[in-house]
Parts: C-alpha cells; structure tokens; sequence
C-alpha cells in the first residue's frame, strides 16, 4: 500500500488539525458575533446620551429661556403694582424684581403700557383659571360655594394689581383704551364662567342681570376689602346672596 498524500485525500477525510471552509478556531468570531465590549446598532453605553437628551451643561433652548424671562416680568409686574401702586411700578423697578436686565424687559415690553397690560391679562387668565379649577366638574348646585368663589377672585392680590393700572388708566390716554378694552373681555369671561357655574338660564327675564349684579357686589367687596379685612361682614353677604340666587334662579 503506498503512501497517502495531502492530494490524495477524499474531500471529507481531515487529518488532525485540518479545517474546513467555514470552521472556526476557537476565539474566531464570525458576522453578527458580539464580544463582551461590542456594541450593536441603537446600544448605549453608560453616559451615552439618546438624540434630544440633556446633559447637566447643556444650554436651555433659547424660547424656553425666553418663555420663562417673560413669566417672571409678569408675576413681577403684578406683585409691585399691588404693593407699590402705578407712581412705584417703573419697569426697572419690576425687571430688578424678575431678575432680568432692564434691556431684556424691554425686549418683551417696549413700553411700560405694554409691560402692564400684558400682566393685568395675565391676571384675568390666572383668576379665570383658578375659577374653572375650584369646580372641575363645571356647574354646582351649591350657590354658596359659587358666590364665595367670585368674591374670592375681587380680594385677592391679583384684583389689587388689576384695580391699580385701572386708577392709571383713567388718567393717562394712552392707557385707558387699552385697559377698557382688556375689561371689557374679562368681564364677559367672567359672566359667561359664572352663568356656567350658576346653572343660570339667561333666556329667563332678569336673569342676566342678576347675575350681573353678583359680580358687580363681589367687585364692591373688593374695592371695600382694600381698606379693612371684613370678614365676617363678607361672609353675611355671601350667605345672602346666595339664597337670592335660588330665589332667582330656581
């Protein structure tokens, strides 16, 4: 028998070590095989960031920044026309409150009219807000809740600015449009939020103005709650109004 050569083999005889197209060695890797460091498509590694996240220095976008700046000078208009008035509410006055710079106030407010209007709209937004908020669930049948309600919006902080940049507006021109304009939405707002409130059907004779006369009395606890905290007076008052709003309204 003679000698068998490497040419002589048949294709399936391996003599030891020999492989074969497409055997592997032991730690060879072939497509699709991860080691323990790889990563695949869409794999993060610790502190990878996914598109859109932030980091800890990563800047706030700019009309975030903007939306915020604004904010702030409008709650701060608000606070220091309730405690200083209009003669003590100058624009670098409520930029030093917003901690903004007078320039960036004036880059969202060109003018102190602008600065001021704007933050009496936010007023009226807020009161109205903080209305539907008391009742979720839009019209109750407990008036007294209600009537307590509205008056609560004419004593507050926010109708002491509102009624400040109005004691301005009748004397200044150029504010006494604007503002009457503005007073004019709210006011329906508010009637319409409070024919809601009430279940009041309008179509009935008298009742629009009922309801009419209950803001206008909540507006007069106001006025009056800017000189003495009456309470108790209020309370009487409210008590009182609500059961003429059964009466009227049935």
């Amino acid at each position: 028998m003679g000698v068998v050569t490497t040419d002589d083999r048949a294709p399936d005889d391996r003599a030891p070590g020999d492989r074969a197209p497409g055997d592997r060695a032991p730690g060879d890797r072939g497509p699709g095989d991860r080691g323990p460091g790889d990563r695949g498509p869409g794999d993060r590694a610790p502190g990878d960031r996914a598109p859109g996240d932030r980091g800890p220095g990563d800047r706030v976008p700019k009309q975030d920044r903007s939306r915020a700046t604004r904010q702030r000078l409008l709650a701060a208009a608000v606070a220091c026309l309730a405690e200083r008035g209009w003669a003590g509410s100058t624009v670098l006055v409520v930029a030093e409150r917003a901690g903004v710079s007078r320039g960036a106030a004036q880059h969202h407010f060109p003018t102190r009219e602008d600065l001021f209007t704007a933050a009496v709209e936010y007023v009226a937004e807020e009161r109205s807000d903080a209305l539907r908020a008391l009742f979720p669930q839009g019209a109750t049948g407990d008036r007294r809740a209600v009537v307590t309600a509205l008056v609560g919006l004419y004593t507050g902080p926010l109708f002491r600015a509102a009624l400040h940049l109005w004691v301005a507006a009748s004397n200044e021109e150029q504010l006494r449009s604007r503002v009457t304009e503005l007073e004019a939405r709210v006011g329906r707002e508010s009637h319409r939020i409070a024919v809601e409130l009430l279940g009041a059907d309008e179509s009935a004779p008298g009742v629009r103005e009922t309801v009419q006369g209950l803001l206008d009395m909540a507006r007069g606890l106001g006025l009056a709650n800017l000189l003495t905290d009456d309470g108790g007076r209020r309370e009487r008052v409210v008590a009182q109004w609500a059961g003429l709003l059964d009466d009227a309204l049935g």
